[in-house]
């Protein structure tokens, strides 16, 4: 007898993970990615709850109660936190919106998967590093060797640029311009595009890179590369930071007390850009934000700026004459220049 084919859910299935998020919506193969992992842990849980196997599960076996298992089992035995939790179950949802219009005889569940909550969860405190603990990380790679200029160049182009980890691993030595005026061609989410100003010590970092790997400006291969000549992973990138955050925390005290990860350093260039004057539209720009209010977090987040604010302005009354020119330190062309 032959193999029957896919039944409805294989089919939804499919066509969601292979058509709809990357073709018909555009998402990076990272989103799709994520979108896959979080389907699967939900199947290899149900072929379990069932006791059969995942090829055999259809759209009843979505039922919400079964769903609501499935996100208890995340928190209690797998150790999810209840952001982790929300990430999975909006992979449901977007799921769930996307079966309900191509099976339309499955659109009352999808409408109770819909309605299954997100857990309310607590903002976390946003990390990053102060003036002084990126003064004692920058320098700790050992910039004789080649993986040491590697790193170097990967922590500085990080902190100037406050790309995502994954704007990170994708740049390519044809994204780069390092002469004047120096700047980077970052990929973003949804296949968005973004162009960021390097400084000059960060163009010169990344042309040590290129002449240390012996690539030309216009290679179209991932630039950050591990010991292996591979392009270097998000876990990678980590392990890098980390490592080198534990020896700059012999100097800078604090740092053994942060969660050090690739994001801080994002965190790190928004508050850097702020507490220059950069003002927060600019700053929405140069971190790609798709709305200003994901960067108007960062207005809070100053606390060491709010303190000087204070400072300056002082009691009523007792203003300072030296702060009515505040805007004459140096002109636009100047500062372009230090870019």
């Amino acid at each position: 007898m032959a193999n029957a084919g896919p039944n409805a859910l294989g089919r939804a299935l499919r066509g969601f993970l292979a058509d709809d998020l990357p073709v018909t919506r555009g998402l990076s193969r990272h989103t799709v990615l994520s979108y896959r992992d979080s389907l699967k842990l939900l199947l290899q849980f149900l072929s379990v709850r069932h006791g059969r196997s995942a090829a055999e599960l259809d759209f009843p076996d979505l039922a919400p109660e079964h769903l609501l298992a499935f996100l208890a089992h995340l928190e209690t035995d797998r150790g999810n936190c209840a952001s982790t939790r929300n990430v999975r179950l909006a992979a449901v949802h977007a799921f769930a919106r996307y079966a309900a219009g191509r099976h339309p005889e499955h659109l009352e569940l999808c409408q109770r998967i819909l309605a299954v909550p997100f857990k309310r969860t607590q903002r976390r405190v946003v990390d990053y590093f102060d003036e002084q603990e990126m003064a004692a990380l920058l320098p700790v790679p050992d910039r004789n060797t080649a993986f040491g200029r590697r790193d170097y160049a990967l922590l500085l182009t990080l902190f100037n640029t406050g790309a995502r980890v994954q704007e990170l691993l994708d740049l390519r030595p044809c994204d780069l311009q390092l002469e004047p005026p120096r700047q980077v061609l970052l990929h973003g989410k949804r296949r968005k595009q973004r162009v960021c100003p390097l400084w000059k010590d960060t163009a010169a970092a990344l042309r040590e890179l290129l002449h240390d790997s012996g690539r030309a400006e216009t290679d179209a291969e991932r630039l950050f590369r591990n010991r292996r000549g591979e392009p270097l992973t998000r876990h990678g990138v980590r392990y890098l930071l980390r490592k080198h955050a534990a020896v700059a925390s012999t100097e800078a005290k604090t740092l053994a007390t942060k969660r050090v990860h690739p994001h801080a350093m994002r965190h790190t260039a928004a508050t850097y850009l702020l507490r220059s004057g950069v003002d927060i539209v600019t700053i929405s720009h140069w971190l790609g934000h798709a709305g200003i209010e994901t960067t108007n977090r960062y207005l809070a987040l100053d606390l060491e700026a709010r303190r000087e604010a204070v400072e300056r302005a002082g009691p009523l009354g007792a203003s300072d004459p030296k702060l009515r020119g505040w805007k004459s330190d140096a002109t636009i062309l100047d500062w372009l220049e230090a870019l």
